[in-house]
């Protein structure tokens, strides 16, 4: 059985995750947006660059819950994530604060380090996220339907035995899309810590509530639907965990559900 880990270890887990998901994932974002980087001589269509972009973010974050950092945690990195596990009544409500917590702490720290991009990061502040030209209902609509989207797939995957290994492989090609299709309305978010951070050193809290407040009703619209539908019976979270990476074996599995009773 996987050997249990002290909960300080979960908590620094996703603090290190969350960091990661932020210092690489809004690189990729500084170096194809910001002024003046070649990629856009080399992608001049937006759409195409908004495409890798989500792509390659996506990446990132499907790398990090591979990682042993994922394993650890669960590789939530996200506030969102926590918040939907803990609606589904796979997590406590301590765990969920702590997870939350520490997941802000490490996207400050991961944001710090976008500091060395310098004018070029600056040009797009760092890639925080603000509403487009469309205004906030777009913005807001765009957050929560996202956020909804990225729901929906982790509790499918994470759900169902069979898919639960492969839950991480989903979040490149999900980005992409969504990257692709709704950026221009909001930043394409889908994460409170990951707009928290660039918002932080670029001191541009611009509509910030908005990337609290539209993935909680994704979240929310989500999992009233699956209570409504009795979902439940055809995707059991055992586990608030995104990360069931070792193997795809039901023995593994049900070892790392065990891993941390502080879930159950």
């Amino acid at each position: 059985m996987a050997k249990k880990q002290p909960f300080v270890h979960l908590l620094l887990s996703e603090c290190i995750g969350t960091a990661l998901l932020l210092a690489v994932g809004l690189s990729i974002v500084i170096l194809f947006a910001g002024k003046a980087s070649p990629m856009i001589s080399i992608f001049p269509r937006d759409g195409v660059r908004r495409i890798i972009t989500g792509f390659l973010f996506g990446t990132t974050g499907c790398l990090i819950t591979l990682s042993p950092v994922g394993k650890i945690s669960g590789a939530h990195i996200n506030p969102a994530v926590s918040l939907a596990f803990w609606l589904q009544g796979t997590m406590k409500t301590g765990a969920m604060l702590a997870y939350i917590v520490s997941q802000m702490i490490g996207a400050a720290i991961g944001s710090f380090l976008l500091l060395f991009w310098g004018s070029r990061g600056s040009t797009i502040d760092f890639g925080n996220t603000v509403p487009g030209s469309g205004g906030l209902l777009p913005a807001f609509t765009g957050e929560s339907l996202t956020t909804a989207g990225l729901v929906i797939t982790l509790f499918i995957f994470a759900g169902r035995k069979t898919l639960r290994a492969y839950t991480p492989y989903t979040l490149p090609f999900l980005y992409g899309i969504m990257v692709w299709l709704e950026a221009p309305f909001s930043g394409c978010s889908t994460n409170p810590a990951r707009s928290f951070g660039p918002a932080l050193i670029s001191g541009v809290f611009t509509s910030y509530w908005l990337y609290w407040l539209a993935p909680m009703t994704g979240i929310l619209l989500v999992t009233t639907v699956f209570r409504a539908l009795k979902m439940h019976h055809k995707v059991k979270l055992h586990s608030a965990r995104v990360s069931y990476h070792d193997s795809p074996t039901h023995e593994n599995i049900r070892a790392m559900d065990e891993q941390n009773t502080i879930f159950h």
